[in-house]
């Protein structure tokens, strides 16, 4: 509605203003139709000791300075006016009484703008003062529709024309009302600032049938052929009728949004995605389109439809489905034997995946559509020690992690270690099995000596995972094989084991040595001789086993050395039976504790070394 005062403000402000100093009161801005004329309300003051005798004043058109040279609308001492107002200015007001009110007529477009009054008190007492009106040429009435219309409810659509022309009066009356109400026209109101208007009203209840109905308001002024239409529609706020469901993609593809509202007039349709604009149009529909979508675009995206009379909005989901993204794995990684061990493996996909944790094809623990996967090791033994999977998997791929677990543990010495001897050599093997690698040595209790694996030249040492196999290599053993113990120890603790003999019966010869060889020989012969001579005796049928000019066949140890045998040979027969012995790939060092005559010559005090002599000088050389 538009609400009339008795007493508009401007006319207060000019009664107060009466006496005292430089001022001008007009319209901020006036609006007439064009080919009309306006009528620009002025008034003007200045001090009360000035008693000019004449008042003169001047219009001046988009600029208020004289030096600027602006088009002079108005000029009392000489009417003489620019070209574009000849004919179509005048002044209503008396400028004795302070009155400045401009008339202006036959308006055109181009009359258009700011227009400053200059007063003019004879000398130097000549004032532009600041304030101003500006003129709006218009060619349509202004039909004012409320904010919201509402279905149902009555609303009030109001036409509204200019009337500051004292000459001509414009009537109003609407077009295409029919079927929404009686119009009834409340006349000519005054507003705030001094102008005048005409204002005609409609009053009807829309129905959502009335949705875009076009509704006119005509402007005509009697006597003349001057008519001016506007249209307005029935508006109304947006509504989105028009809009994805829950939409499902898989990475990489390609996915369109759409949404699309009803209202009037179009609504700025906006994307958004966590307050962040993506695309906004004034239409009807907007698409948002999606290239080769990543799992970050998965998420909520709302649509907002608005215009001056309201908004609506709505929102879709878009879930990006993909493959498991490689697993990471959390946890510890090294234990000490008894200890609890937790890891936590998880990953990232849509769906949710299948996650698996195994260890030499065998299932520990598995979760179907989890993210996350714990594994829980109580009380760990050096079997749960080595490699592990984590396996991610859904319909769209299957990714993969591996671990290694590393479980700490005391040495343990394993049952297959053991010595062997071979003709004057004894080899003994200690396999242990601990984490961290331990340090070995051996023991020879009965001749007080220890080597330890640092001592190359008697020990070799190969570590397989978690398994240390050392070998210590003895020669020279003409008497009895010592007593060997292994001994392995690391940071959880020490283990000792006396390492047996194997194949005791192939150690007949060594024990005897070659003296006893040579008597059992001789035992042998004469055992088969006596055995002859009785079959003889007997006469008994029979072949004999050998007869004095054979060579007997001697029964010996595969390992005994025979004495004068070529060395290339005995080299040969050595070689195999340390390989056999062993299964390994090359030779381990050895400590050869045998001496020739002639080395045996060149120690005068010794027949020979015992090899308790030699370690102990090998040891008393290192010590030096």
């Amino acid at each position: 509605m538009i609400f009339l005062t008795t007493l508009p403000l401007f006319w207060i402000m000019i009664s107060a203003s009466r006496g005292g100093h430089w001022g001008a009161w007009m319209p901020s801005s006036i609006s007439a139709f064009e080919g009309t004329c306006v009528s620009i309300p002025c008034r003007f003051d200045f001090p009360d000791e000035l008693r000019p005798a004449v008042v003169h004043g001047v219009w001046y058109f988009n600029s208020p300075y004289p030096k600027n040279y602006p088009p002079v609308v108005f000029k009392s001492r000489t009417q003489v006016v620019h070209e574009s107002f000849q004919g179509r200015s005048r002044l209503l007001g008396d400028l004795g009484l302070r009155n400045c009110t401009l008339l202006l007529s036959s308006l055109s477009p181009e009359l258009g703008g700011k227009y400053y009054f200059r007063g003019d008190l004879g000398g130097y007492n000549q004032y532009t003062f600041s304030e101003h009106s500006v003129l709006d040429i218009i060619n349509t009435p202004n039909i004012v529709v409320p904010p919201e219309v509402v279905a149902g409810s009555e609303v009030e659509v109001s036409c509204m024309v200019p009337d500051n022309c004292p000459e001509l009066r414009p009537e109003l009356s609407w077009l295409g009302h029919e079927g929404l109400g009686e119009p009834a026209v409340l006349g000519r109101l005054r507003e705030d600032e001094g102008t005048w208007v005409q204002v005609s009203l409609l009053h009807f209840v829309p129905t959502r049938e009335a949705n875009g109905h076009r509704l006119g308001c005509q402007a005509s002024f009697p006597n003349t052929t001057l008519q001016f239409e506007g249209y307005a529609d029935v508006k109304y706020p947006p509504v989105i009728v028009e809009m994805n469901a829950s939409v499902e993609a898989i990475e990489g593809s390609h996915v369109s949004l759409l949404c699309g509202a009803d209202s009037n007039p179009l609504p700025l349709l906006t994307w958004m995605r966590d307050g962040t604009v993506l695309r906004e149009a004034v239409a009807e529909s907007l698409f948002l389109d999606l290239e080769e979508v990543t799992p970050a675009e998965d998420g909520v995206y709302a649509c907002l439809a608005e215009n001056a009379y309201g908004q609506d909005n709505r929102t879709v989901g878009l879930s990006v489905m993909y493959a498991p993204r490689k697993p990471m794995v959390n946890g510890t990684m090294v234990a000490v034997e008894g200890e609890t061990v937790s890891i936590l493996c998880s990953t990232q996909s849509n769906p949710d995946p299948i996650l698996t944790i195994f260890k030499e094809k065998q299932i520990l623990a598995t979760v179907i559509y989890e993210s996350e996967l714990q594994l829980e090791l109580p009380a760990v033994t050096p079997e749960d020690d080595g490699e592990y999977w984590c396996v991610a998997e859904n319909q769209y791929g299957q990714r993969a992690t591996t671990f290694n677990l590393s479980v700490e543990f005391a040495p343990v010495i394993l049952l297959e270690s053991h010595c062997a001897a071979a003709r004057d050599t004894v080899q003994c093997l200690c396999v242990v099995k601990s984490n961290p690698e331990p340090s070995v040595a051996f023991e020879l209790p009965s001749r007080n000596v220890t080597v330890n694996e640092t001592e190359r030249e008697f020990v070799y040492s190969e570590r397989s995972g978690l398994l240390l196999t050392s070998i210590l290599t003895l020669r020279g053993q003409a008497q009895a094989p010592p007593r060997v113990i292994c001994t392995a120890h690391n940071l959880y603790g020490t283990k000792s084991l006396e390492l047996p003999f194997q194949g005791a019966h192939r150690l007949m010869w060594a024990k005897i040595g070659p003296v006893g060889a040579v008597v059992a020989f001789a035992i042998l012969i004469a055992i088969v001789c006596y055995i002859t001579q009785t079959r003889r005796k007997k006469n008994v049928t029979e072949s004999p086993s050998f007869s004095a000019g054979d060579n007997p066949p001697v029964l010996f140890s595969s390992d005994f050395r025979i004495s004068g045998a070529p060395e290339k040979y005995e080299s040969e027969r050595r070689l195999g039976s340390e390989r056999r012995l062993l299964g390994l790939r090359g030779e381990p060092p050895e400590l050869d504790l045998s001496y020739s005559h002639s080395d045996l010559g060149k120690r005068p005090t010794k027949d020979s070394y015992t090899l308790t002599e030699e370690l102990a000088e090998y040891a008393e050389i290192r010590v030096k």
